[in-house]
């Protein structure tokens, strides 16, 4: 396994609290290989994407009333995706998919985790693909270890994961190799916050942080000389390298969701990385795109009303991603909830309507063939797999 530089990790130990769930270098990225043409990206968006703003339901006069600081629809810079729908204008990039049916979503949609809504619990609980049970008993691994193991054919030696730390989404008995590349040290402006109100009564722990944080990116920058969104675009065409070779699977994290303030920066910067990796996937695979179904996937979603400081907190119902040449795009899947009185889960979030395992599921099913038995014991214990929401063309 190859590490990413000490002096640079050494660096990295200074983040803590709630954005350290979202730390730029534990985003890991994954890789197993399987008998099969069909390939699958999942993508781990860490720090709860807030679903409403990335995809807007403006058509839904409550949006607005709940939002004013948070701007919304077409009439803000959005684009309408279906006359309800708008997609957020740093998404931009990706509406040729959408254009060509290679982009879908699905609103509304969470895991079984309820109510605490800490980032960690949060994301354990995806990556485990189990039900609301804490804390997770990881002797069972991961759901795309448990897929692997479903598949004797699956070839362990092209299973790779790579950052500080393994995805906890491959974990489990089949084997994986690590690869660690050089990453940029950078800080959102929520964790920036958190560190300066840590050190404020400590001036030299104050401005060493500040220096040693300082130094790093402008070190990392200055190497890869490719401006903010270099570090996903590289994920994505490191990916379709492997996904062009003998890996079938692959799954990275980005990290940079958290919006607990100023939403419309944090969410955009983090929506640009998103847009590059997928596009740096479409144009790495080249003809394999057709068969690759990419789903973007967060712990949970935010809140339906904004704070006082135009941000969002940890919430229930978010929305799921799906890109790719073998997706059924340019829809909109799942059942919308409403945000009127009476609609929201514990009157603050979208009430979710769909387990986000079920999309999972079925795309397992459609792109590999894994029987429903299977997928609701093993890969996805406890799921009711429900109706085939047709989301692979």
């Amino acid at each position: 396994m190859i590490l990413l530089n000490r002096r640079l990790f050494l660096k990295s130990a200074a983040l803590i609290g709630c954005s350290a769930a979202a730390h730029p270098l534990t985003s890991t990225i994954t890789f197993a290989a399987l008998p099969a043409d069909s390939r699958l990206v999942v993508i781990i968006l860490r720090g709860a994407m807030d679903g409403l703003d990335a995809i807007q339901p403006y058509g839904d006069p409550m949006l607005a009333k709940l939002r004013s600081k948070i701007s919304t629809g077409p009439d803000n810079g959005a684009m309408d995706l279906d006359g309800f729908y708008a997609l957020h204008s740093r998404l931009a990039p990706l509406m040729p998919l959408w254009q060509k049916g290679e982009l879908a979503f699905a609103h509304a949609v969470s895991t079984p985790y309820r109510d605490k809504r800490s980032h960690f619990d949060g994301q354990d609980l995806l990556e485990a693909g189990s039900g609301n049970d804490l804390p997770i008993d990881w002797r069972a691994g991961g759901w795309l270890n448990r897929l692997l193991q479903a598949m004797p054919q699956a070839k362990a030696e092209t299973a790779y994961s790579v950052g500080v730390e393994p995805m906890r989404i491959l974990s489990g008995e089949a084997a994986h190799l690590g690869w660690a590349p050089r990453a940029a040290l950078t800080m959102s402006p929520q964790a920036q916050s958190l560190l300066d109100h840590v050190y404020h009564e400590d001036a030299l722990f104050r401005e060493s942080a500040r220096d040693a944080f300082r130094i790093a990116s402008e070190t990392s920058q200055s190497e890869m000389g490719k401006g903010p969104t270099a570090d996903a675009a590289a994920l994505g065409a490191f990916a379709a390298s492997r996904l062009n070779a003998e890996s079938r699977i692959a799954a990275f994290s980005l990290a940079g969701w958290d919006s607990h303030a100023n939403q419309t920066a944090v969410l955009g910067r983090a929506l640009d990385n998103l847009a590059a990796a997928i596009l740096a996937l479409r144009d790495g695979l080249g003809a394999n795109w057709g068969s690759t179904t990419v789903l973007a996937m967060t712990e949970f979603g935010r809140t339906v009303r904004e704070n006082g400081s135009a941000g969002t907190d940890h919430g229930t119902g978010g929305a799921l991603i799906m890109a790719g040449g073998a997706i059924k795009g340019r829809r909109a899947y799942g059942d919308w909830p409403g945000l009127g009185e009476g609609q929201l889960y514990a009157d603050r979030d979208l009430m979710p309507t769909r387990d986000i395992r079920a999309y999972a599921a079925w795309a397992l099913r459609g792109q590999f063939g894994i029987e429903q038995d299977m997928l609701e014991r093993i890969i996805f214990p406890g799921l009711d797999l429900g109706r085939d929401p047709g989301i692979l063309a």
